[in-house]
Formats: structure tokens, C-alpha cells, sequence
């Protein structure tokens, strides 16, 4: 079947839903909620997919939903797009309308945008469903951002069976990056992550008295740089590596010796044989120097979300589709970087295209990044997202 749907027809629907589109994530990001816990999120989701007269199921790790637009011969090909739905632990300091009005809850990573997009591409494609073969399979996923991962629980759950999916699309937000233009990266694109729990016992005591105190925070001192020096983080290994430290918390005082100190940081790799030498090697340098140190350790290190890699031949389509859309001088080549997203899970499965969209606008002052209080987008946005993801989801099963 060759395609009947245009960009100018894709493009002409993403102008007429945008209002809808607009109000969708206004109103998401005004009542955020926190990962596993989006149950009013899914309920708002669910209301517009009624309202579309889309057929979906909910209840899928408690809050996502699963949507299908089938069209003719629906057993051809299955292309998936997913949506995650969850916001961070962060108090919103912008000053616009749609602030959120959950206190110390935020959408600063853009899922608002994630959701109500994939909203818009479904009212799209279920316009067209008559026009093309194929069934498109849209996911609202909870808890991106906490372990274990709410697309590695739809997984286990069946989300890629039934029907099958043999190719699934993704994007997010992109701050730094100007409204109206998209990225793409082919093959290795994002990496692991691992959180590092480890808490070293000395002994305490007054600090006017050395001989009777093991001083746990100078044995945390030796450890983070004996670790420094095996993870430089100077960007000459082989393999990109990152291994950070944010937090260590040694509860004294001028004049106290703690008994114990905490010490929190993550672990960032591109190779999955390297990411578990690489466990050991943490390990056997903690219990080195608390050996010597006559200290105790304990270390958990939380295997966390697999790196992320795009298919080669479906990310070059979606890209193709894209310089279709937008124009070639819109599509961009992205670096690899070392931040981490749970849609990883679905790169390990089957082919996949992890993208990003603009959502940047120096001139209108639309700069802060993700995780930020400030975060926040240019509109407009919203209008190329949702028409882009009905048209990859329609570029792809046409694709052979």
C-alpha cells in the first residue's frame, strides 16, 4: 500500500488539534505527580482518549495506558510510541498561568510534553486510520524517573505483545536546542546508570582525642580519591565512563567524630561487559582501603537503566521523515551524552529511534534546562511534536 498521507495533511491536523494539544499540557503540568503515583494523570489521559474514540486499556503498572489505532490490515506492522508521564520532586519557580499548583512537584523534564504529544499524535492518527496499514500502539508510561524503571515493569507486563510491536519511537524535550528543529543519533546514543549506596564505619569520639577515634570521614576522603584516580572522568577511556559523587553526609560537629559516614554517587558507562568489571573494581577499592583503615564498609550498587541504542536503519528513516517534515536545515546530528533514560529497556528489545525536539527559545528567554525550577518551553513546540510523531509512526509502517 503506498502512502496517501501528506506532510501538508499531517501538518494542516497538527495546526487544527494545537489548541487541544496546548490545553492538554497546561493542564498536565499544572497537576503533576510524582513516579508510580500518576493516577489523576492517567484518569485526564484517559477522558481524551475518550473523547478522541480511541480504544485503550489501563491499569498497566497501576497507572499507564495502552492505546491502539488500527488501520486497515491491522496485523502488518506494529509501531509503538511511548510517552512517560511522571514529575520530579522539585518546587516550580516560573511566574506563568499553568504553574503547577502541586507545591514541591514539577514537570521539569518535560513529560507534560511527552504526554500531550502522543495525545496529539493519536488524534491525528486515528484521522487517518483509513489511510494506512498497520496498527499504531501509543503508551502513557509511569515512572521514568526512579528506578527500576516503569518501561522495564510494561515490559515484563507484555506491553510489546499483543499485538507484537516490531518497531517503537520516542522523543524528549530538548532545551538547549531551538523550537522548530529536531535530533537524531544513530547507534550508542545515551548511557547506563547505576546508583552507588556506601556507608563506611570508623569509630567516633571527641576530636580532641585522635587516639580513641577512627575517623570514618578521612577513610570516605581516601576512598573517593583512590576511586578518582581508577575513573578519572577525563574522557580517555576506551569506553565512555563517567563515575560522580554527589552526596556524602558525616552527621558531627566541630568537635565530634561520627561513627559512620554515607556517601551517594552514580555510575555511567556505554558497554554492558565493562559496566560489571567495573562494579568489581568499586568494589575491591572500597573494601581495600577500609580493610587497611580498619573500617567497615557497606556498598550497594543498584544496577540501574541499559544504555541506550538507536537502530541504525530505523533511526536513518525517522530522520529521513523528519528532513520530509521539517526540512533538512531543522534536522540536526546529536552528540552522545551520558545522562539516562529508561526507554533504553525498549532499545534492547527491538528497533528503535530515541530523538529529540526542540523546545528552546533564546529570544523569548526559554533557556533553563531540565531538572531546573525554571524549566519550561516554547509552545510551539507542541504543535511539531505531535505532528512529527504521527508522522514517523506513519513513515515507519510503510517502511518495509
Amino acid at each position: 500500500m503506498e502512502i496517501v498521507i501528506s506532510v501538508e495533511q499531517i501538518k494542516e491536523q497538527a495546526e487544527k488539534i494545537f489548541s487541544t494539544v496546548l490545553d492538554a499540557r497546561r493542564h498536565i503540568h499544572q497537576h503533576p505527580e510524582l513516579s508510580f503515583k500518576e493516577i489523576e494523570t492517567s484518569k485526564y489521559i484517559c477522558s481524551l482518549l475518550d473523547k478522541i474514540g480511541i480504544e485503550y486499556t489501563t491499569g498497566h503498572v497501576k497507572t499507564g495506558i495502552i492505546a491502539l489505532i488500527k488501520g486497515k490490515n491491522p496485523a502488518k506492522k506494529v509501531v509503538l510510541l511511548r510517552a512517560d508521564m511522571d514529575a520530579l520532586p522539585i518546587t516550580e519557580q516560573n511566574k506563568t498561568d499553568y504553574i503547577s499548583k502541586n507545591i514541591g512537584v514539577m514537570h521539569a523534564c518535560g513529560h507534560d510534553v511527552h504526554s500531550s504529544c502522543a495525545i496529539g499524535a493519536a488524534q491525528i492518527l486515528n484521522t487517518f486510520k483509513n489511510d494506512f496499514e498497520g496498527t499504531v500502539k501509543i503508551i502513557f508510561q509511569p515512572g521514568e524517573e526512579v528506578l527500576p524503571g516503569g518501561a522495564s515493569l510494561m515490559i515484563k507486563e507484555g506491553v510489546l505483545k499483543n499485538p507484537e510491536v516490531n518497531v517503537a519511537v520516542a522523543q524528549h524535550v530538548y532545551p538547549s536546542m531551538e523550537v522548530g528543529k529536531v535530533g537524531f543519533k544513530s547507534g550508542m546514543y545515551m548511557a547506563s546508570t547505576d546508583e552507588i549506596y556506601l556507608t563506611i564505619t570508623g569509630k567516633g569520639g571527641h576530636a580532641a582525642m585522635p587516639a580513641d577515634y577512627n575517623n570514618p570521614l578521612l577513610i570516605a576522603s581516601e576512598v573517593l580519591l583512590e576511586l578518582k584516580k581508577k575513573f578519572p572522568n577525563d574522557g580517555k577511556q576506551n569506553i565512555p565512563t563517567v563515575l560522580a559523587f554527589g552526596k556524602i553526609e558525616g552527621v558531627g560537629a566541630t568537635n565530634v567524630i561520627p561513627e559512620e559516614v554515607k556517601i551517594a554517587g552514580t555510575f555511567r558507562t556505554m558497554d554492558e561487559k565493562w559496566r560489571t568489571e567495573a562494579h568489581d573494581i568499586i568494589t575491591k577499592t572500597v573494601l581495600e582501603v577500609c580493610t587497611k583503615n580498619n573500617a567497615k564498609a557497606d556498598l550497594n550498587i543498584m544496577r540501574g537503566y541499559p544504555f541506550l541504542v538507536n537502530d541504525k536503519k530505523v533511526t536513518e528513516n525517522c530522520r529521513q521523515a523528519a528532513i520530509n517534515y521539517l526540512g533538512k536545515e531543522n534536522v540536526e546530528e546529536l552528540p552522545m551524552r551520558m545522562t539516562a533514560e529508561d526507554f533504553a529497556y525498549f532499545t534492547q528489545e527491538l528497533p528503535c529511534c530515541f530523538y529529540r525536539l526542540g523546545t528552546g527559545n533564546k529570544a523569548k528567554g526559554i533557556t533553563s534546562g531540565v531538572h531546573t525550577p525554571t524549566f519550561d518551553i516554547d509552545e510551539q513546540a507542541l504543535k511539531i511534536g505531535s505532528g512529527l510523531m504521527a508522522w514517523l509512526a506513519i513513515n515507519e509502517l510503510n517502511t518495509v
